[in-house]
């Protein structure tokens, strides 16, 4: 092990003239060439042991080349967008996906009178791709968006077009593991782009971004791609 964090922290420094993309939903597949470069609100920092837990979730998700171009990906092959039939926590709870996720992911929520699922207004104190505080009102409710840390078109590339329909709604309403409460112009400049080609402009975010990025292609079974495991070794060493 001691072998092995030392070679990373050669390779943290030999990348450490390189830069990741500024800065992200799921609207299609990205036509962005690669750059070179749980319920509750989420931590803005890396979460305790990082280093190691990226490298630990590194040694358990399978490696691609690149990701491939699998024809066929529509949103609703996931099922209905932020449907309330899916299975784990928040399912079959009668609020559907996208509020269940602001209402545990926003501060000083409010509700629309006599309802207990419609959220209409909140804060993000520290948003978690940006750092900013932002203000959400369901009068503008594009300015916060849900995001899939691991997007849906990128996971239909990498195998999930040959599970079952239930496995794929599960996926698309997992709340705890791979959903976001994110900045919409954000969440649009990541689109479906993986770590590979998109980081967070909130630097005190990407290492908590990328292993759970890693937690999801886990849990799910998903690759990742030889540019996805690169950018995660770069940004190791950084990681507390």
């Amino acid at each position: 092990m001691r072998r092995l964090l030392a070679t990373l922290l050669v390779l943290g420094s030999a990348v450490s003239g390189c830069t990741f993309p500024a800065a992200g939903a799921d609207p299609g597949r990205s036509t962005t060439p690669p750059r070179t470069t749980p319920t509750g609100r989420p931590s803005t920092t890396s979460p305790s042991g990082s280093a190691k837990l990226m490298l630990t979730e590194l040694g358990r998700v399978r490696v691609v080349a690149t990701r491939p171009d699998l024809p066929g990906y529509k949103r609703d092959q996931f099922g209905q967008t932020w449907s309330d039939d899916h299975a784990g926590p928040g399912g079959h709870n009668g609020c559907d996906t996208r509020n269940d996720v602001l209402a545990a992911q926003l501060a000083a929520v409010q509700y629309r009178s006599r309802s207990r699922c419609v959220v209409v207004a909140g804060m993000l104190p520290t948003e978690p791709y940006t750092g900013r505080r932002i203000e959400f009102r369901k009068a503008a409710a594009a300015k916060v968006q849900i995001d899939h840390v691991y997007p849906l078109a990128r996971a239909w590339d990498m195998g999930a077009a040959g599970w079952p329909k239930e496995r794929r709604v599960d996926f698309a309403n997992d709340q705890a593991a791979n959903l976001l409460a994110v900045d919409g112009p954000a969440n649009a400049s990541k689109n479906d782009d993986g770590p590979g080609e998109w980081m967070p402009i909130n630097r005190g975010y990407r290492c908590t971004y990328v292993l759970r990025y890693l937690q999801v292609a886990h849990k799910y079974a998903l690759p990742i791609t030889a540019a996805d495991r690169d950018a995660a070794h770069a940004i190791t060493p950084s990681c507390s």
